[in-house]
């Protein structure tokens, strides 16, 4: 006879807090990997093509200040961290301050119209240029995920987009929609001055002294990351968008993603990773265990 196995039964282990997504999600296999950090830097260059996102960015942060570019930086680094691999409290208190300060920026367009960041159509646009790049450097660099798996990344980064303060109902489910969206999206972008002096500047960025290495990395990774763009999106900041430019990027995420697999995971994880991944082993070790006990 079976032992029961609930709350209050000797032996019962109470499971960690899961965030968002836990240890069986598609999410936690892709976002711990180092070559997600170009799907990052394409992101901010598809976001920007959003006239209003950019300005909006633009008018409310000081890109050219080194303290406060890293600043936004390592802030935005930090919760896609929290978000992704957190506890639900740290989520929900890290999502509550991004969203306190959104509600009170205010853009303003060459014409005098003034609009919110929080503006839901800027929210959508901003969850789908950072979802929709990492789909694509997901699949190009060569990872083992299936159609399936992607269309349940998607569907999990919903969880994301209602932290943020979007109803899941209205954002993408599946890389089909995903694709749609942007479509949709594609008459009302182009690459207005702020976004195409924001791309200059990201080749020689504004860094603090103590950093001035990265100064080394930016050209080669934005370079990448720029060349990862829908072809439509590098010929709106006026770059040739050409076959052979994808073909390019495309072999060089993938080699950059195998050369990273031959790392230690000491060396290709920070420290939240490697703990998410020894969940994620001992998730599908317990998996293991259950197929094998029912069949």
């Amino acid at each position: 006879m079976a032992m029961p196995d609930g709350p209050g039964c000797p032996g019962h282990k109470i499971p960690a807090d899961e965030g968002l997504f836990g240890p069986g999600s598609v999410t936690w296999r892709v976002m711990g990997e180092p070559i997600m950090w170009v799907a990052g830097f394409r992101a901010l260059y598809l976001q920007a093509l959003h006239p209003r996102t950019m300005r909006g960015t633009w008018q409310n942060t000081t890109l050219v200040d080194p303290k406060e570019a890293w600043g936004r930086l390592a802030r935005t680094t930090g919760y896609v961290r929290v978000r992704t691999f957190g506890s639900r409290a740290e989520v929900d208190r890290a999502a509550g301050r991004i969203r306190k300060i959104h509600a009170t920026l205010i853009g303003v367009d060459p014409d005098g119209t003034r609009f919110r960041l929080d503006d839901p159509e800027q929210l959508l646009w901003v969850h789908c240029g950072e979802i929709g790049s990492y789909v694509d450097i997901a699949r190009r660099s060569g990872m083992p995920l299936c159609r399936h798996d992607l269309d349940r990344f998607v569907d999990e980064q919903r969880r994301s987009a209602a932290v943020a303060g979007l109803d899941p109902a209205d954002v993408p489910a599946s890389v089909a929609e995903l694709d749609a969206y942007f479509d949709n999206m594609r008459p009302k972008l182009h690459a207005c001055a702020e976004a195409k002096q924001a791309l200059r500047m990201s080749f020689n960025p504004a860094v603090p002294r103590w950093l001035l290495a990265l100064k080394l990395v930016a050209p080669p990774l934005n370079t990448l990351a720029f060349a990862s763009l829908p072809r439509w999106g590098r010929r709106m900041y006026g770059a040739p968008g050409i076959p052979l430019t994808d073909f390019a990027a495309t072999a060089t995420l993938t080699a950059m993603y195998h050369a990273s697999r031959r790392l230690p995971e000491q060396i290709r994880y920070p420290p939240p990773v490697r703990q998410a991944r020894r969940r994620m082993r001992e998730y599908e070790r317990l998996q293991s265990q259950r197929l094998r006990a029912v069949s």
